[in-house]
Formats: structure tokens, C-alpha cells, sequence
């Protein structure tokens, strides 16, 4: 078994090179184990919720793991084919002990895996991530793992007129603005359920590449992907549309464009938001990561609101929201995360949240947006290197006395810009980003971090 698909918070792999029928049974297995354990209770007593992705290799794979968990008694519940988004809310709302999605979040098409979740035994409403590298671990121990074997239950379910109507609960639509809005999904999940959202919203919606693709034929999985965003920008001047929103493929991350077909990053998207639900929730707790722009701590502070810095992840910033009660968290990579969406990640409510707070404004998306722009902060970008503890010891080294904390990677402050350094998990590279007043200062700390680690 290729051991490099158990991964910090789900499986993926190459179907069927890594990953395939027999070793989804063994990684089935290795769940159940997880679950009956944390919970505590016996597999036969399990209710379980599963669903799919559209990939090739998801029916196979999610075919094999309901063998397994019916064979020891669970009582399965199959939403079918529906987005991350759908999955998480039926776990939580419906109060499942667990749930199993196959899936390989905005990996190529080749690619097949599974996100899995249980229902927290320490905090009420909500949901804990079981994580690739939990499950491989407890591989080694199956030998000691003899549920009694029982005849389970199974059936199909739909849970969409229960979920719009959970998305619809965080906003007042009646706040909401006919606003024409274009939305690429990259022939991914969040097309089975967006028009249905939109038939109760006052909003107009036109959709490119909604149709569901196993090949995602129409532009990269990811919406970060070089270029990826082109079609939709093209298509919401096209269409003289107010904004536009694009989901990675299995829905749980939203970017939005602006009126002018500019991309929007994850954490000026995260203002928006945040903006939004401090109005309704005066001094709520906002989660961001370590390399979003300091203008995100700040205007979360004079909004009256309390800015909580957490390591990149989304696992990372549900530890945060838990531990620090915070109301919701953001990245830059588009995740964004609601404690009464059971702590996890939803790209719908992001949307509808949006909605309201571009609508209640009343300027275009990008006199908004320009309001957050405080510093100008380059994108992250990799170097392939050969010795990272070595690298990063040239950096300590040479910043040591503006080291502000080493919680994920490095992050050295300086008066008028930052920067932050931080090693892959899963390959040789370091992943830097750099803020400053302006980009040619951006750009001139940029080289000079270069510098240091390649002298």
C-alpha cells in the first residue's frame, strides 16, 4: 500500500494505481475502528451518512466501503451524489455518528480518496475531521478490531430542501438585491444544488459549466489553479453581471470576482464576511490564518470584532474556533468555516452571506474591496528545495531578532512588512508568503528572502 495517500486530512490517491476497491475495504475498516472507538460504540449500533462526488472513481470506491460497513451491522444512509457542502450539514443536522464521503477535493480527475467525519463527543453541534494519517495508524491495529458481524440497513436520502433552508437561516433574504450573479462550478457538486438555492433568492443566476464532469473538462479543479478563473471573468463582463463566484469541485471552497472579472482573494472575501456578521454579532470571534494580510486582524478589531490567529488548515482553525469561540473562520485559500454550520466549512453560506453584505452596501464588489486593501500582499508562491530544516535555518538565522513565532513555519515581522515561511507537508517545497506598503516593496523583500536561503 502507497502509504503517501493518508494525508493530514483526508485519503487521496491515483485511482487505481494508489488507490482502489481493496484498499478502500481496508481503509473502511480502519474507520470503523476509529469511530467505535471514539465514540464509544460497537459498529452494529453505527448510523452512518455516506455520499459521492462525480469522479470515476468514487462510485467504486464508496461501493466498497458500504460492503464493509453493512457487513458489521451500521445503518447506512446514501445521499447519493452531492456537494462537501450537502455532506457536512447532514451529519451535523441530522445528528449521524459519523459520515464517509468519497472524494478527492480539487485534485485532477485521475484522483480518488475520502473525507471522513464523526459527530464530537467534546462540543455539542459539532463535527470533528478524522484524518488520513488517523486512519493509517490505526491499520497496524486491525488484528485486535473483531466486530460482530451483522446484517446492516441501507437506504438513499435527500436532504437538499433541509439544507437551502439551513443556508437561507443566516441571511435576511428580503435583504438581498436582484443582483445578477454568474457562477462557474467547474462541472463539480455545487451545480446539482445552486440553481435550486437561487430559486429563493431574489438574485439572478447565470451558470457556466454546471453540468456534472468526471473529467472537469472545462477548466482546472482548482479555482488557483494558472488561468482557471479566466472563463468566469470573461463571461461576468460578458454578461454585465455584479459579481462572480467560482466553487473548486467538490464545493466547500467560494472566490468570488468582482463586477470587473477581477479575482478576489480568499481573505479580502473574509472582510466582506466578517463585516457582515458583526453587524449581527457585535464582538463575535473571527478565526483567520498566519498568512492572510495583517489588514484582516485589524479591521476585524475596528469593526468591534476580536481577530483570532490561527496555523493554516482548516482543521487548524475549527481547533481555534473551538478553543477561542470564534463565530467563523477564513483563509486564503477559500475556505470558510461557521460554528452554527457545526464548525465546518460551507462555500453556500459564504455566498449568501456575501449576497446580503455586497447588496446592503450598495457600491460595485470592487469599491468594497478596495476599502480592505490596506497593503499590497503578493501571492504565495513555492521554491523546490533540497534541505529544508537547513533553509529555514538560514532564515532564522539571519531574522532572529524579529521572529514573531514559529507556530506554523517562521513569521518574521518588521515595522512596514512581514513575511512568513513555511515548509509542505507532502514535498520538498517551502511555501513563502511577503507583505509590504506597496509591491515594489513587496517585491524587493521577495528577492531578498531569495537571497538568504539560496546563499
Amino acid at each position: 500500500m502507497d502509504t503517501s495517500i493518508f494525508r493530514s486530512y483526508d485519503v487521496r490517491g491515483l485511482y487505481p494505481q494508489q488507490i482502489d476497491a481493496e484498499i478502500a475495504k481496508q481503509i473502511a475498516m480502519a474507520y470503523l475502528s476509529v469511530v467505535s472507538r471514539k465514540l464509544p460504540k460497537p459498529v452494529k449500533n453505527l448510523k452512518i451518512v455516506v455520499a459521492r462526488d462525480v469522479r470515476e472513481a468514487s462510485e467504486p470506491l464508496m461501493k466498497s466501503a458500504v460492503e464493509v460497513f453493512l457487513k458489521y451491522g451500521a445503518e447506512v444512509h446514501d445521499l447519493g451524489l452531492v456537494s462537501i457542502n450537502d455532506f457536512y450539514f447532514a451529519t451535523g443536522y441530522f445528528k449521524y455518528d459519523c459520515g464517509f464521503m468519497a472524494t478527492a477535493s480539487h485534485n485532477p480527475p485521475g484522483y480518488g480518496g475520502f473525507k471522513m467525519i464523526m459527530n464530537s463527543t467534546e462540543y455539542t453541534d459539532s463535527i470533528k475531521y478524522i484524518s488520513g494519517q488517523q486512519v493509517y495508524k490505526e491499520l497496524s491495529a486491525l488484528s485486535d478490531f473483531h466486530p460482530e458481524e451483522k446484517k446492516g440497513k441501507y437506504k438513499k436520502r435527500d436532504i437538499s430542501k433541509d439544507h437551502i433552508k439551513h443556508i437561507l437561516s443566516f441571511v435576511d433574504v428580503k435583504k438581498i438585491n436582484k443582483l445578477k450573479v454568474l457562477a462557474d462550478t467547474g462541472n463539480g457538486m455545487v451545480g446539482l444544488i445552486l440553481p435550486k438555492l437561487f430559486a429563493k433568492l431574489p438574485a439572478e443566476l447565470i451558470s457556466i459549466f454546471s453540468e456534472l464532469d468526471p473529467k472537469f473538462a472545462n477548466r482546472p479543479p482548482n479555482p488557483l489553479a494558472k488561468d482557471a478563473y479566466l472563463p468566469a471573468s470573461q463571461t461576468v463582463l460578458k454578461n454585465k453581471a455584479d459579481l462572480g463566484v467560482m466553487f473548486d469541485v467538490d464545493g466547500d471552497r467560494m472566490f468570488l470576482l468582482d463586477e470587473k472579472g477581477q479575482f478576489i482573494r480568499g481573505d479580502m472575501t473574509l472582510l466582506l464576511l466578517a463585516k457582515m456578521l458583526l453587524k449581527k454579532d457585535p464582538g463575535a470571534g473571527i478565526v483567520y490564518n498566519l498568512i492572510c494580510s495583517h489588514a484582516v486582524p485589524e479591521l476585524i478589531a475596528k469593526w468591534g470584532g476580536r481577530p483570532i490567529r490561527s496555523e493554516v488548515g482548516y482543521i487548524n482553525l475549527a481547533r481555534h474556533m473551538h478553543l477561542e469561540q470564534g463565530s467563523m473562520s477564513g483563509e486564503v485559500s477559500g475556505h470558510f468555516a461557521f460554528k452554527e454550520n457545526y464548525y465546518t466549512d460551507s462555500g453556500l453560506i459564504a455566498l449568501v452571506l456575501a449576497l446580503q453584505a455586497i447588496s446592503e452596501d450598495g457600491r460595485p464588489l470592487s469599491e468594497i474591496i478596495k476599502d480592505f486593501s490596506l497593503y499590497y500582499r503578493g501571492d504565495e508562491f513555492n521554491i523546490e528545495v533540497e534541505n529544508i530544516p537547513a533553509k529555514l535555518e538560514k532564515i532564522r538565522y539571519h531574522y532572529h531578532d524579529n521572529i514573531k513565532d514559529e507556530i506554523d513555519g517562521i513569521t518574521v515581522e518588521f515595522g512596514d512588512w512581514w513575511f512568513n515561511v513555511r515548509p509542505s507537508n507532502t514535498e520538498p517545497l517551502l511555501r513563502i508568503t511577503v507583505e509590504a506598503k506597496d509591491k515594489p516593496s513587496a517585491e524587493q523583500r521577495q528577492q531578498e528572502i531569495l537571497k538568504v536561503i539560496n546563499n
